[in-house]
């Protein structure tokens, strides 16, 4: 059996919001293999779907650079290890640059743009000048990811809460830039607040849809009410699950937040806007990134509670 340690009991509790003994119970029936973990707890209902990956852990800034004509932008995320950093106006400068970099840039890849000259010391590449300020900060900082967008439409960012989440809409229109100028940040605000994982159910692959049908499937099967339905009737129950989370996951599916009746869509947003501006409008792509998302963050002190919960 494998060694179930406290560090990877708290880990997929954080993963899936599932209890200390669940977590455990489950760790130790697929011997410690989290991903696993993660599917037994599902099946049994005790983990949320949308927790899985979805974990945010490490500190740094999101920043955003669009070109004049709103054809060109690009979107980057800069790590560090403290909030402190990640606060600081020397910080949050170099990632300003770093964005105006990668804007610039011809680089395709993160390791391109790395050799490249650094746009305010030739003389040095991007990862030298990353290294010098590492020296001046005092802590590790990393380049983590960048996405470019072209279009023959319009782009608009959103940076909230200082950089912690940054958002590039890409619409396809053929409106004046200040007619969908607003209307974009709404949707741009959108996106940073409900995280859609697609622009559409058209993004959705079957895999993905047969994956979450084995999960209900077994979450019905485990109940011992559900489970004595008809065969017909839990098809429909798994149906009407499957819709509710493509409407959760699906930013045009998704209930605009500053819908009046409550009810309206994103796809019905977009309508309203061509309407209102005389042109054809609606959404063509979206990049969202979270400052950390997906990075594990090293937590101080938390094995001796998680332990004590264990019994060990």
């Amino acid at each position: 059996m494998a060694d179930i340690s406290a560090k990877l009991v708290k880990e997929l509790m954080n993963l899936t919001g599932a209890g200390v003994m669940a977590c455990k119970k489950a760790l130790v029936e697929t011997e410690g293999d989290i991903d696993k973990a993660v599917e037994e707890l599902r099946k049994k209902g005790l983990a949320a779907a949308q927790k899985k990956a979805s974990r945010i852990a490490a500190e740094g800034v999101v920043a955003t650079v669009v070109s004049e004509d709103q054809k060109r932008g690009v979107i980057v995320e800069v790590n560090c290890e403290t909030d402190f950093v990640a606060t600081n106006a020397k910080f949050k400068g170099y990632v300003a640059r770093v964005a105006q970099q990668a804007f610039d840039s011809s680089a395709n890849t993160l390791e391109e743009l790395m050799a490249e000259p650094w746009i305010d010391d030739a003389s040095v590449t991007v990862e030298q000048a990353l290294s010098q300020e590492i020296s001046v900060i005092g802590e590790k900082i990393s380049i983590r990811r960048f996405e470019r967008i072209v279009t023959d439409g319009l782009l608009c960012s959103y940076i909230h809460m200082g950089g912690k989440i940054g958002v590039l809409l890409e619409m396809a229109t053929e409106a004046a830039p200040a007619a969908v100028a607003q209307p974009g940040q709404n949707i741009a605000m959108q996106i940073a607040a409900m995280r859609p994982k697609y622009l559409n159910r058209s993004q959705v692959s079957q895999e993905y849809l047969d994956h979450e049908k084995e999960i209900l499937m077994a979450q019905i099967m485990n109940d011992p009410k559900e489970s004595k339905k008809p065969e017909k009737v839990i098809q429909g129950i798994i149906m009407g699950r499957i819709n509710k989370e493509l409407k959760e996951i699906c930013l045009e599916d998704q209930v605009f937040f500053m819908a009046e009746d409550g009810k309206q869509t994103i796809k019905a947003y977009a309508d309203q806007v061509a309407k209102e501006v005389g042109a054809p409008f609606s959404i063509k792509s979206y990049v969202r990134y979270e400052k950390g998302e997906g990075i594990e963050k090293k937590e101080e002190d938390f094995a001796a509670e998680v332990a004590k919960q264990m019994g060990n």
